[in-house]
């Protein structure tokens, strides 16, 4: 195991300078001689032990920036975290935390996932860390939140979806910098528990190759003989089954099917049945070969914001085309009683030159409560799509002037005051022919 050769590594001292270290070998101590590396260790990642505390001193580590710890035995997030200067992500997802102390927060906080957990309360220290930016609390065991959260200038993306809330808190809507919230599979979550879609036979596909893995699931490429004999190509994304940081795939499995077909949305044809494993699985359009990904994930770096080739360079038209496609899906959306919830360039599918894009993943998509103010809900996607287009209109090659008129467009998407945002359907008006 590489691993294990690391931690003879480590010590023997020979790991002196190191700025990250990842030890994955059935840990169930601390090992000591990590402290050693105080000047200079910035990401530590000791996920998949068998550890139930870090030592209360691990603030020796004055430059450690990210910890990922999940799959360990913490039933409290360990206090010292709180005494770490510069950390700023932690990963805890899945260690049967029961609690996070206030004093476990450390100053600086900017991400945290505590995904698939027992936890019943957050502390309201978090609401006190200015650089809070992604917060991550599905399935765990929530009811409300501190209201202290009120004041998190800077949060952004926000994930709530298989807890116990009856009900959004009211000041959700009030935060200016949300762009991304899921809250689906809460007892608030008014999604359509019975689809009318038919159901897809497996021993009507022909499954080929892998076109592509993530945290829910993975997608084939197949072959669809439909009953009329006429023989479609298809992608299958079979489901893992297991609590994503988004939620859970029933949920989104029930909004992909839910939304229904739209030009620029890749959505569902049906629900797969028959499956010999009673594997739970979507068909769906499959996108030409050449389409690839607008953007990569977020970096730890960038945090909430997608990563662009370097070189990625649109023509105006080309970006207002793309930021029309993907704005119109999300409304689409929106009428069908739902939001996205991770409408980003990274789940954006397009051509590679002329603009034709289509938005995709339904992971983080929630149906809208019926008694919650949806107006104000969909304006926090507003603000995600304005960011979208801001991104695009930063790569044009257009001159400042030329994309003067659409900057107006953007700004007024990502206003800190939500009312003053205009409806997307509004927005994409704006943008002209």
């Amino acid at each position: 195991m590489p691993e294990m050769h690391t931690l003879e590594a480590l010590r023997r001292g020979d790991l002196a300078g190191a700025r990250s270290l990842t030890l994955r070998c059935g840990l169930t101590e601390f090992p000591r001689e990590i402290l050693d590396l105080a000047d200079t260790l910035e990401v530590l990642d000791l996920s998949g032990n068998a550890l139930t505390s870090l030592p209360d001193d691990i603030g020796r580590l004055k430059k450690l920036r990210v910890l990922f710890c999940s799959g360990n035995g913490f039933r409290h997030l360990p206090v010292g975290l709180g005494a770490c200067p510069a950390l700023s992500q932690i990963g805890a997802r899945a260690t049967g935390l029961r609690e996070i102390p206030a004093e476990a927060v450390p100053p600086a906080l900017r991400w945290l996932t505590v995904t698939d957990n027992q936890l019943e309360t957050v502390p309201k220290t978090l609401g006190e860390r200015p650089a809070l930016q992604k917060l991550l609390l599905s399935g765990n065991r929530l009811r409300i939140l501190p209201d202290s959260l009120a004041s998190a200038r800077q949060l952004e993306l926000m994930r709530l979806s298989a807890n116990n809330f009856e009900k959004l808190p009211s000041w959700i809507a009030e935060l200016p910098g949300l762009a991304w919230l899921a809250w689906a599979g809460n007892p608030l979550d008014a999604y359509p528990h019975d689809d009318h879609t038919p159901g897809i036979d497996w021993s009507t596909l022909q499954v080929g190759g892998l076109l592509g893995e993530g945290a829910s699931g993975e997608v084939r490429r197949a072959v669809w003989h439909q009953p009329d004999g006429i023989s479609r190509d298809v992608a299958l994304k079979l489901f893992k089954g297991a609590m994503t940081s988004d939620g859970l795939p029933d949920r989104e499995m029930a909004a992909a099917l839910a939304a229904g077909a739209h030009p620029h949305l890749i959505g569902a044809l049906g629900r797969l049945v028959g499956h010999p494993q009673a594997a739970e699985a979507l068909v769906m359009p499959l996108v030409p070969h050449h389409w690839q990904p607008l953007a990569q994930p977020p970096s730890l770096q960038s945090c909430t914001r997608d990563v662009y080739d370097p070189a990625a360079r649109f023509s105006l038209p080309v970006a207002v085309r793309v930021a029309r496609g993907i704005g119109n899906a999300a409304a689409h959306l929106h009428e069908s009683g739902m939001l996205h919830g991770d409408l980003y360039a990274h789940n954006t599918l397009w051509d590679g030159t002329g603009g034709q894009a289509a938005l995709s993943d339904f992971g983080a998509a929630s149906f809208f409560p019926a008694t919650a103010d949806q107006a104000a809900l969909r304006r926090i996607e507003v603000r995600a799509w304005g960011l979208l287009l801001g991104e695009l209109l930063d790569r044009c090659t257009a001159g400042a002037a030329e994309l003067a008129p659409y900057r107006v467009i953007q700004q007024a998407c990502v206003d800190a005051d939500i009312r003053a945002r205009p409806s997307l359907v509004e927005a994409i008006a704006a943008l002209g022919l």
